[in-house]
């Protein structure tokens, strides 16, 4: 039987070991553009230059997975970051774990990323791919492009995997 994961709520100290919450709240900020524009500055470290790496900027369009999700797999991306970004504000799920040559089902942590949130993986955290909750969401993705192998996947055995659900009312429709 697969065990239960938490979702703990999205926090830049709860998700540090992982990399960055991308957010407005509580950033560093500055008037720009005489006035007319707030910056929210250095909200993630983008790291790509391994092994000759350049940067890529990319949407995915994400469909929503039924809940309650069976946890079979992880992803890590050896060479560099992975930043995701809502695009019209939906929330959706983080699953990660920290960083090493495999994953122990108990070092899985679920996150609840509001709208107005985004993260950035840090170099070879271990993350779920994108999960979508209310409906198709577009997210922007910014991350290394370039030589090298820069994917790894792992694969839970049937009796590790576990399950994760966020209930949540189904958004209106547009």
């Amino acid at each position: 039987m697969s065990a239960v994961l938490p979702v703990e709520p999205l926090t830049r100290a709860a998700f540090a070991p992982f990399g960055d919450v991308i957010e407005a709240g509580g950033a560093r900020h500055f008037e720009i553009n005489n006035g007319s524009t707030t910056r929210f500055h250095d909200l993630a470290r983008v790291d790509v230059a391994a092994e000759g790496g350049h940067t890529l900027v990319n949407i995915f369009r994400a469909r929503p997975l039924a809940m309650p999700l069976t946890l079979a797999m992880v992803e890590k991306h050896p060479l560099g970051s992975q930043a995701f970004v809502p695009l019209g504000g939906a929330p959706f799920l983080v699953v990660v774990a920290p960083p090493g040559g495999t994953v122990a089902p108990a070092a899985l942590r679920a996150f609840l990323a509001e709208g107005g949130q985004g993260v950035n993986y840090a170099r070879g955290v271990w993350h779920h791919p994108v999960i979508a909750l209310d409906r198709e969401t577009d997210f922007l993705v910014i991350d290394r492009g370039g030589p090298g192998d820069n994917l790894a996947e792992f694969f839970f055995a049937e009796g590790e995997r576990r399950i994760v659900e966020v209930n949540r009312p189904a958004a209106a429709a547009p």
